[in-house]
């Protein structure tokens, strides 16, 4: 198993594979970006040549900080597993519904690609929030292949971008989220603040077999806050499979290698999708100090502690400014 993973060691970062345990660096001047430029089969190759070599001295994991696999160029986000939705909808509408708009083309949205945080970080909570939540998503790393330039995919093309994947933990300000959206806009100050990756990226060609014959990925999914299990989802559950997403997301538009695509939520994968469907807040938001761990097969484990809420927030618009305003005068007549 290929496992590409950036780490602190000793004050300085590096790049590199993880095996059996050990951290072992990348060639000089090579990072994950370039692995990704290079493209899966290109990557495995330099694996293969790494790996050989006498990993005995490389630092072990205990010794080392992860970071997050990748500092990725962007970051699609989407919402394709129907029980998500079901739940989520009962939590902010007080009706479980799937929308006949959701099964008609899968919908994303972008975060925020510089707030990517590592396993083992604390996050804090955002301003104005008092419903802190997590989702348990997979994310799709894409990288380069021959021929393909990212744009107006087909899925079978779209499947050979796809480089490897990560656990994806899409944090989320729910009640500011629920605000934003009534704007009809959004997420973005609710969702912003932070998404962790990790532990490391796997290569694609580690799940070939678990591949059905409709291209979905056979991966369970597990969720737990303080080591109480929330829930067990499979990644197969979702309604298209990943690369038709890759594929979607192409579509009039362009992915490049070190973006990332996550799945969505997994069905009992976020604490909201539980409040809408027990009618209350149960099990409670997050506060500080509660430590969620997400677990994907296959993949492994990510696991973060939850930090103090900054106080500051922004007030809101000025009347005097928003009601019983004239036009501006066009100039002299």
């Amino acid at each position: 198993m290929v496992k590409i993973a950036r780490w602190s060691f000793e004050g300085t970062d590096h790049a590199g594979f993880v095996q059996d345990g050990r951290c072992i660096d990348l060639p000089e001047a090579l990072d994950v970006q370039d692995l990704v430029d290079m493209g899966l089969e290109a990557t495995l190759e330099v694996a293969e040549r790494v790996l050989a070599t006498d990993t005995q001295e490389a630092p072990s994991l205990e010794q080392v900080t992860l970071l997050s696999p990748i500092q990725p160029r962007s970051i699609r986000d989407f919402v394709a597993f129907e029980e998500h939705v079901e739940g989520v909808t009962a939590s902010v509408d007080g009706a479980s519904e799937v929308v006949p708009e959701w099964y008609q083309a899968p919908t994303f949205y972008f975060t925020n690609p510089h707030t990517v945080r590592a396993t083992g970080e604390v996050i804090p909570v955002p301003s104005g929030c008092q419903r802190m939540d997590f989702e348990t998503e997979v994310a799709v790393v894409v990288g380069a292949a021959e021929g393909l330039d990212g744009r107006n995919l087909e899925s079978t093309d779209a499947h050979r971008m796809i480089f490897g994947y990560t656990i994806f933990n899409d944090w989320s300000a729910r009640d500011v989220q629920a605000r934003e959206m009534k704007v009809r806009l959004g997420p973005c100050k609710g969702k912003d603040f932070a998404s962790t990756l990790g532990p490391w990226i796997v290569t694609a060609d580690e799940f070939t077999d678990r591949h059905d014959d409709d291209g979905f990925l056979h991966l369970a999914m597990t969720a737990s806050v303080n080591g109480q299990a929330l829930g067990t989802d499979s990644l197969a559950n979702m309604g298209w499979p990943l690369a038709e997403l890759v594929a979607y997301a192409s579509q009039d538009s362009v992915v490049v290698p070190g973006d990332l695509l996550g799945s969505g939520t997994c069905g009992r994968g976020c604490l909201a999708e539980l409040w809408g469907r027990a009618g209350d807040l149960t099990p409670p938001p997050l506060v500080e100090g509660d430590v969620v761990a997400l677990e994907v097969q296959g993949i492994g484990r990510i696991e973060n502690a939850v930090g103090p809420r900054r106080g500051d927030t922004f007030p809101p618009a000025s009347p005097a400014r928003t009601r019983g305003r004239s036009a501006p005068p066009v100039g002299d007549q």
